[in-house]
């Protein structure tokens, strides 16, 4: 999850008060809502100052003076940005897992098809002599072993985040812990969920608060991008038994219409990041099976099963 420190207003809403605010699998909440992904679902009420500033049919509420009501529009914002965050970090887990899967078990047929088309292709130049089969066998040949460019050269060692898991192990001298899945199990997700509410540096009340949460939350991202269960038990645990901060005081209505101005460009930064995930190659492969991404590399992995052994009859016709 990105966060951006700069020119967030010092005010903050204490963790406990946030985790109260908040239930776990609400009914059309944007963390669940895969099937039409996040920046979709950041169309329905993730922070705008619009509908965040709107007062609680709450009578009290209703009668409080104008910094009540804005003080409870910021909680508003804040509960649904973070739900919006929870929403595009998932997708982006679910869309690097499966960027890292699909090239871990897919490669090597993709590069087995790409063999048998070069070799179909000079099999034919072989038997007809003709200049275009030729020219086209050359091609296909060049498919098979390119002259790799910079990024491609950096491609396995470096994602979203920086260095890979794998190239990080590597340098280290650590295991390399692959994802097992493209989507953690609904155990991992929800742990995942109430960590990232009670412990987003959104939260805190000062810089050294959120560098704290800041920390914490990385190794929960990493955990969860895992699939780690077990060390999400571990940090929910650590958490638990953190220093408990005191509830900050919401300030007045200019530091107030700060933070929701803040709150208010913060979401759009994450719908442009969610639909920039959505949009790419992998996202749009990731929407064709929204209930379970883990089994379409299964369906790939079986068409091009059926393409390899097409191209391998083809190929023993052509050099008979």
């Amino acid at each position: 999850m990105t966060h951006e420190a700069a020119g967030v207003p010092t005010s903050r809403n204490d963790d406990a008060r946030q985790g109260d605010a908040l239930q776990d699998e609400q009914p059309g909440s944007p963390a669940d809502a895969h099937a039409e992904g996040p920046a979709g679902a950041a169309e329905g009420g993730t922070g705008g100052s619009g509908d965040a500033g709107a007062p609680s049919d709450d009578g009290a509420l209703g009668q409080a003076r104008p910094e009540a009501r804005l003080a409870h529009a910021v909680r508003v914002a804040e509960q649904a940005l973070i739900e919006f965050e929870i929403a595009v970090e998932t997708f982006r887990v679910e869309v690097e897992n499966f960027s890292r899967l699909h090239h871990q078990r897919l490669g090597p047929m993709y590069a087995r098809l790409d063999e048998l088309d070069a070799q179909i292709a000079e099999a034919r130049a072989a038997r007809t002599g003709d200049p275009e089969d030729l020219r086209k066998a050359q091609e296909a040949r060049a498919i098979v072993m390119p002259m790799p460019g910079v990024d491609e050269l950096f491609h396995d060692w470096i994602d979203s985040e920086g260095l890979s898991p794998e190239a990080a192990a590597m340098l280290t001298e650590q295991p390399v812990r692959p994802p097992k899945r493209v989507r953690p199990t609904d155990e991992a997700r929800k742990l995942y969920r109430e960590l990232a509410r009670k412990a987003h540096p959104d939260l805190a009340q000062d810089e050294k608060e959120r560098a704290r949460r800041d920390e914490f939350i990385t190794r929960v991202n990493a955990a969860y991008g895992r699939g780690d269960e077990a060390l999400l038990k571990e940090l929910a645990q650590e958490w638990a038994a953190g220093p408990v901060v005191p509830e900050a005081e919401l300030g007045e209505a200019d530091e107030l219409y700060a933070r929701l101005n803040w709150l208010t460009q913060r979401k759009e930064l994450l719908t442009v990041l969610a639909q920039e995930l959505e949009q790419s190659a992998i996202g749009a492969m990731l929407r064709m099976a929204p209930d379970d991404p883990d089994h379409l590399l299964e369906e790939i992995a079986e068409q091009l099963l059926g393409e390899v052994s097409q191209r391998e009859t083809e190929l023993a016709g052509l050099v008979q």
